[in-house]
């Protein structure tokens, strides 16, 4: 029997955070994405170099043209001067999906963060670099995401030592993982066990509550392109049919722009029998997982917890 639970109202035990992650984002402000191609453009230009990882990730090329970065658990070693590394087998493979509005972001940007998850949970993770919009409009992103999920769930056991596969993704990383999810269950498959899925844009149409909020978004027109009908599953899992998936956690911030649509999204979940676990965050906007605050690092502590358990069972 499916379990759920989907109580909207912040965890007691996050009340003492609240005022140190409220001061944190009164200091920093709110940003905006660009609101078109130049605005976009400039920022890329502009970006800094992604922190790298230690040690670092390995570069796999799928079918000669999606691009993996992949972390193996390691383990400090004694030694003489710096510490040697030491691999250690892997109790399961997470399929990371990085955020940037379609239209930004990298997976060597989340090298660091994936590198603390690899070896948190003794976890490989490997992180897609899907094509972004605007240059690759939608379907490119899922096609890259699909074709790395099935390379994991067919080379995993092989290459890793364990067929135990989770997913997911933090914004549009997740709207990504939950259509990869659909396309790999309409292909007949239920090779991933798991998905974690923060604060993801679950609507591309403007229909929905939230999806109302960001219709106007540059990221949308980047994403969707010249295609007219946003309500399509593929394009907007909200309108998904989520049976047969496998158990999610959601995460999002009481104060996210699209907490509505990650509240429906964790529903439609329950209601067509898949296990859900909805976390919600007070005083946290979107992203806040990526963001310096006590409350981002309550919220990774029971990302770890909740991945864990799942990727060690048999």
């Amino acid at each position: 029997m499916a379990q759920a639970r989907l109580n909207p109202r912040p965890d007691p035990r996050l009340a003492p955070l609240v005022e140190a992650t409220r001061a944190f984002y009164a200091r920093r402000g709110t940003g905006r994405g660009p609101s078109n191609g130049d605005e976009l453009r400039a920022i890329r230009a502009s970006a800094k170099p992604p922190a790298p990882s230690d040690p670092p990730a390995t570069v796999e090329l799928i079918d000669g043209t999606v691009p993996v970065r992949i972390h193996l658990p390691a383990t400090p070693t004694a030694g003489h001067g710096r510490p040697a590394v030491q691999f250690a087998q892997a109790t399961g493979v997470f399929l990371d999906i990085h955020g940037g509005g379609f239209y930004s972001g990298s997976a060597a940007a989340s090298d660091v963060r994936n590198r603390l998850l690899a070896d948190t949970l003794g976890i490989v993770v490997v992180s897609v670099d899907y094509r972004l919009a605007p240059e690759n409009p939608w379907p490119a992103a899922p096609d890259d995401c699909e074709t790395a999920a099935m390379w994991l769930a067919g080379n995993a056991a092989t290459l890793f030592g364990t067929d135990r596969l989770a997913i997911g993704g933090f914004s549009a990383g997740a709207t990504l993982a939950m259509t990869t999810l659909v396309r790999l269950r309409d292909r007949g498959m239920a090779a991933f066990r798991a998905a974690v899925l923060q604060f993801g844009t679950y609507d591309l149409s403007g229909l929905t509550p939230s999806g109302r909020l960001i219709a106007d978004e540059y990221f949308i027109e980047a994403y969707a392109g010249s295609e007219q009908d946003r309500t399509q599953p593929d394009l907007s899992p909200i309108y998904a049919d989520p049976a047969g998936l496998p158990p999610a956690l959601i995460i999002v911030g009481e104060d996210d722009i699209l907490l509505g649509d990650n509240l429906a999204m964790a529903a439609r979940l329950s209601s067509a029998g898949v296990d859900v676990d909805l976390r919600v965050y007070p005083a946290a906007p979107h992203g806040f997982t990526g963001h310096a605050t006590p409350m981002a690092e309550a919220a990774l502590d029971d990302l770890h917890t909740w991945l864990g358990a799942r990727l060690r069972r048999g």
